[in-house]
């Protein structure tokens, strides 16, 4: 997601007018991201991106613009909810939709269970009536409200009278499994056809049936709605008794019209992609013929290049590819493949890797995945820095504050730029070898390429480390996840001039005040025009695009993989005491996992992540919370903690199983639910030192290489191919077109490289039957999963709107078939 900013949204009614507003993200009503807060703005501009693996089902996206109030709850102005089934409406385009009201009566979400049953009562006069037992017996997924769900059903038919459950207790999947009965029809005299006569069936068809479900609340104000559901009892005439799992609905506001008020708006850029992926033995052929690329000769027939030419943008294509052949050990090879013919066909070594090329994009995705945790040790401690401290470090003299020093400004950023410098610099030994590796195959191509120029192998180099990777991550560290957040303006200002800097002084440019448009900046970068900085750089360079360089093993400093608030049980280290629950900020390095009373403070606690034997998800039922795990230690020590969101508590869980995947003692079984009372909620054994009773779930590993589905990525490109399919059948007309006419190359051709149209050819085709291949077994799949679905499931709820999606595509593709 990118949330861009918010336009006119209304004015506050004090006699400042303006807002502090700040943008959630949520799956249905649970939040997964914020944002920073924009003080004193109708017009905020966030400009901040997300990106989440989506752990669980959803109905809607929501984006909900808030209000920060200092002494009361904040106050929501408007909301954005875009149903799951209209995601692909929006794909990656900018859009700027209308905020709408929020009102209790809307903000629904989940599903419950009931069974009705139809049935005729003979009294012992002998007179017939008709009466209704409706049976709740469940519900899931409802919203948890102000941090706390006690949820209630009341059953209606007609008239004001309804009929209760039980409040169920701190649980939004509450089990109810409650009977009521109603009267239908009035007592009419018994005859032998025992059904309706007309009249009744009339009454029977205007009736129906009102299941409504309550937060039971402790606040003044009353029980909060949660959501309900309305039956018309005429669908009970076919078959007298009917059990279903169906929606919550909003609630019909009646007669209650709320004014289109004018809220603003706010532009998003969504991205969403949903996957269906099969077993690895399905994805061979397709696979096989992509790993193989980098043997390929020439690479342009490579069924890797071919990807790259067919998709709209590069990085489309960029993306799978490199996970996938960064999951196979094969990265290296094939992007030395394609930078050396894309430096075969550069003519200026001004320009080398200087454009949008598949080459360029492979290699910024993968300094992205392989380089995240060397640019948190390099950059992350100074970056904190200068957004914290906010030194004033404008040296533009038209955008001098008042008050501020032209020369302390020049100072306060030369001392930043030469910090930030030395630290890169000195950062060799620290890059990832996959980089360097990268790195040293860029280095050989451009200098045999270029025979009479002597620095084109440092800007081989230099034109990714320093222009695509560590410029970048400074201009916007909250994209490489240095900072949570956007920074404000002013931090913001003076990182891009840091940027500027660094940028200019890694590209070992002749002329390098040329470089700068602003007579300030040339007059700024003065103060490097020392050979020392040329030095520095070129011996960097040498260090991080050398073979066998050193071994990157002998330098281990912690490497910080995350951290922040989440609430912790007591372990139950003290024997007497309290085993209650507190708000801890919790750290995880690649040495160990602590946590501490807020940031910065002395560990509370420590656990080596040697210690750590299994990280697993811990059922709700145990404390009545939601989004809790186990980290589970020697002599079956177990600290319980709850994440803020299902989103976090993935995350938390990932890592934790990523970075104690290799210790010796990892656990095979473990027990979902915690010791309470004296036994094991799951297996009520009663000795706390019981072995597990259910197997761990297998994590990934630590190493990168493992850290990827291959057979998603797999699917991923296959899904590129079909969508692009037009463009690949018109790269077989260009090469037929090639291989039999000599002359001028028709234009619509003209965009495909194409080095060899017979070998090229032969690949297209082989894509295109692999393509084929899984297309129709896709299509199969989706044909055997229609047939065994019923829509009223616990799966397919009844007033689930992508299901009957599906179920007319479905129908549209076998009348189309037949």
């Amino acid at each position: 997601l990118s949330l861009g900013e918010a336009k006119n949204l209304p004015t506050y009614p004090g006699p400042n007018k303006m807002r502090d507003c700040y943008c959630t993200v949520n799956l249905d009503q649970e939040e997964v991201f914020r944002t920073k807060i924009v003080e004193k703005s109708l017009c905020p501009f966030y400009g901040e991106d997300f990106y989440c693996e989506i752990p669980r089902t959803f109905r809607h996206l929501s984006f909900y613009i808030f209000d920060r109030d200092v002494f009361r709850r904040d106050s929501i102005i408007g909301k954005v909810a875009i149903q799951k089934e209209d995601l692909q409406k929006y794909h990656n385009r900018d859009t700027w939709f209308q905020l709408q009201h929020v009102d209790a009566d809307s903000e629904v979400q989940g599903k419950v269970h009931l069974e009705l049953r139809l049935s005729e009562v003979i009294t012992d006069t002998g007179v017939v009536c008709h009466k209704l037992a409706t049976r709740v017996l469940e519900c899931q997924g409802l919203p948890i409200v102000n941090g706390q769900c006690d949820p209630y059903a009341t059953v209606t038919l007609a008239g004001p009278s309804r009929q209760k459950t039980k409040v169920k207790k701190k649980t939004n999947n509450p089990h109810f499994d409650e009977v009521f009965y109603f009267e239908v029809t009035r007592p009419s005299s018994y005859n032998k056809k025992s059904h309706f006569d007309i009249e009744d069936v009339d009454e029977v068809d205007k009736m129906e049936i009102r299941v409504d479900l309550w937060n039971a609340s402790n606040l003044k104000f009353g029980d909060e709605f949660l959501g309900e559901l309305r039956l018309p009892l005429k669908f009970l005439r076919q078959s007298s008794s009917y059990e279903a799992w169906y929606f919550l609905q909003p609630r019909d506001n009646g007669n209650k019209s709320l004014k289109p008020d004018d809220l603003g708006s706010l532009r998003l850029n969504v991205v969403y992609t949903e996957d269906h992926v099969f077993s690895s033995d399905y994805y061979s052929p397709l696979r096989d013929l992509l790993l193989k690329s980098a043997d390929v000769e020439p690479v342009s027939a490579s069924a890797a290049h071919i990807l790259g030419e067919v998709c709209r943008e590069k990085q489309e294509a960029a993306i799978p590819l490199v996970r996938l052949f960064l999951h196979y050990g094969r990265i290296v090879p094939f992007i030395s493949a394609i930078a050396n013919a894309e430096v075969k066909r550069t003519q200026d070594p001004n320009t080398i890797f200087r454009g949008n090329s598949l080459t360029s994009k492979c290699i910024d995705e993968t300094m992205k995945l392989a380089g995240m945790h060397y640019l948190q040790v390099t950059l992350k401690p100074i970056i904190d820095e200068i957004c914290q401290v906010h030194k004033p470090c404008e040296i533009d003299p038209v955008k001098l504050k008042d008050g501020e020093n032209l020369e302390n400004n020049r100072e306060n950023l030369r001392q930043y730029v030469d910090r930030i410098f030395t630290v890169i610099t000195k950062s060799g030994v620290s890059c990832p070898t996959v980089m360097c590796d990268i790195f040293f195959s860029l280095r050989e191509s451009a200098a045999k390429r270029f025979q009479g120029d002597l620095d084109v192998r440092y800007t081989a180099v230099s034109s990714f480390i320093f222009l695509r990777f560590f410029a970048p991550a400074i201009l916007s560290p909250n994209l490489f996840q240095l900072t949570p957040h956007h920074p404000d303006p002013q931090t913001s200002r003076t990182l891009t001039l840091i940027s500027k800097t660094i940028q200019t002084l890694g590209s070992l440019s002749k002329s390098k005040s040329a470089n700068f448009k602003e007579s300030y900046m040339a007059t700024f970068y003065d103060y490097f025009n020392e050979q020392k900085y040329a030095d520095a750089v070129k011996n960097f360079l040498d260090l991080i695009s050398s073979s066998g360089r050193r071994d990157h093993k002998s330098i281990e400093q912690p490497i910080l993989l995350k951290e922040g608030f989440m609430i912790k049980r007591a372990q139950g280290r003290k024997r007497f005491g309290m085993k209650n629950f507190k708000k801890r900020w919790f750290r995880l390095t690649n040495h160990e996992f602590t946590y501490q009373k807020s940031k910065g403070d002395h560990p509370l606690c420590s656990i080596p992540i040697e210690n750590i034997l299994a990280v697993e998800r811990l059922e709700e039922e145990s404390f009545k919370m939601k989004n809790m795990f186990q980290v589970i230690q020697p002599e079956r020590r177990v600290l319980y903690i709850q994440a803020n969101n299902c989103v976090e508590a993935k995350d938390w869980i990932d890592i934790l199983t990523k970075v104690s995947q290799c210790n010796k003692k990892r656990l095979t079984v473990y027990h979902p639910s915690a010791y309470l009372n004296g036994h094991w909620l799951c297996c009520k054994a009663t000795a706390d030192n019981t072995p597990g009773c259910t197997p761990c779930t297998g994590g990934l590993p630590a190493n990168i290489q493992l850290d990827i589905d291959g057979d998603r990525e797999t699917e991923r490109i296959y899904s590129l191919f079909n969508l692009y399919m037009p463009k690949l059948e018109k790269m077989q007309e260009a090469c037929g077109s090639k291989s039999v006419y000599d002359g001028p190359e028709e234009e619509e051709y003209s965009t495909f490289i194409i080095d060899d149209p017979k070998e090229t050819y032969k690949t297209l085709k082989l894509i295109i039957e692999g393509v084929g291949t899984l297309e129709q077994e896709h299509a199969q799949y989706k044909r055997d999963k229609f047939k065994k679905t019923k829509y009223g499931s616990q799966e397919h709820p009844i007033g689930d709107k992508s299901f009957q999606t599906y179920i007319r595509q479905q129908s549209e593709i076998s009348a189309h078939s037949i």
